[in-house]
């Protein structure tokens, strides 16, 4: 159902509250940490304390002050962080808690805060079986509110799935190494190729969004499911054996994208609509903090 103007604002607004508070409070510092800037830049000097490093010394300052002096530097960000969210109809699904849209604008709302936070830039690619919505990477909370709002707002041309598209889109327009959180239920194929292209040049980051129906079908007799992609109507009895072929089916097809994961060597945020989102951004942290510090 399509939201109106002032629900629009209204969700939009409570996104951002919830957002700054988590970034301010958890995650700002932890984004700056495992997302680094391009390189160090010279800001000033300073007179030399103990435990200083003897490489920062600036011999031409201290010989003319007569006292030592360290050079001090700061990171140069300048970074661009661009969020490629999957629109498609499987997008809309949701049996507990949010709809799987929902989630991804939330969580996307959260790294695009603290992308702001830390003064990067932030894009969006909302993608179908075609790129539907691009905006350009700017910096600047109006500009991420936008971002909110594009994806809340969204009605998308088709109901069909291919990230192939929006990662060739993406090639072309992307010209400087940045991050790019790919959001998406991964539920569609020939994606691993363009992604492992992806990383090459880009840090990838697979946020893969999931409901717990799409697994295992509730034991409730009688159920009418509609594949949201083709429109397809199917009655299945629930507690009879196409329930259970389905939940095989789902299991081999939950393997299948999880080895092509693997594949890719990345770290991958993973969250259920079920399941606060905010403890899968934090492990994702972690992991991605440790890889860093092991090389």
């Amino acid at each position: 159902m399509a939201l109106n103007t002032a629900e629009l604002f209204k969700k939009a607004k409570k996104i951002e509250i919830a957002s700054r508070r988590l970034v301010d409070e958890t995650l700002a510092g932890q984004y700056h940490s495992v997302f680094k800037g391009r390189g160090l830049i010279f800001s000033d000097v300073r007179p030399y304390y103990p435990g200083d490093d003897v490489r920062a010394i600036d011999w031409n300052i201290t010989a003319r002050m007569n006292a030592p002096h360290v050079k001090q530097f700061i990171e140069e960000r300048d970074r661009t962080v661009n969020l490629m969210i999957d629109m498609s109809a499987s997008e809309y699904f949701g049996s507990q808690g949010s709809v799987k849209r929902e989630l991804a604008a939330e969580l996307a709302a959260v790294v695009a805060f603290s992308a702001i936070k830390n003064n990067d830039r932030v894009g969006l690619y909302i993608v179908t079986d075609k790129v539907e919505r691009y905006v350009p990477p700017k910096k600047g909370r109006r500009h991420v509110l936008r971002v909110i709002g594009e994806i809340l707002a969204f009605k998308p041309q088709s109901r069909a799935t291919d990230l192939a598209k929006g990662l060739d889109f993406f090639a072309k327009v992307a010209r400087r190494r940045s991050v790019l959180f790919l959001v998406s239920d991964f539920l569609s194929e020939g994606w691993e190729q363009p992604m492992k292209i992806a990383r090459q040049r880009h840090e990838l980051v697979p946020v893969v969004v999931s409901d717990p129906m799409e697994q295992v079908l509730p034991k409730v007799g009688l159920l009418l499911l509609e594949d949201l992609e083709t429109g397809q109507l199917v009655e299945v009895d629930t507690t009879s054996r196409v329930a259970r072929d389905f939940a095989k089916r789902a299991q081999s097809q939950a393997m299948i994208r999880e080895q092509a994961l693997r594949r890719l060597n990345v770290d991958v945020v993973k969250v259920f609509t079920n399941e606060p989102y905010v403890d899968a951004l934090i492990a994702f942290f972690r992991a991605r903090a440790k890889r860093m510090a092991h090389g």
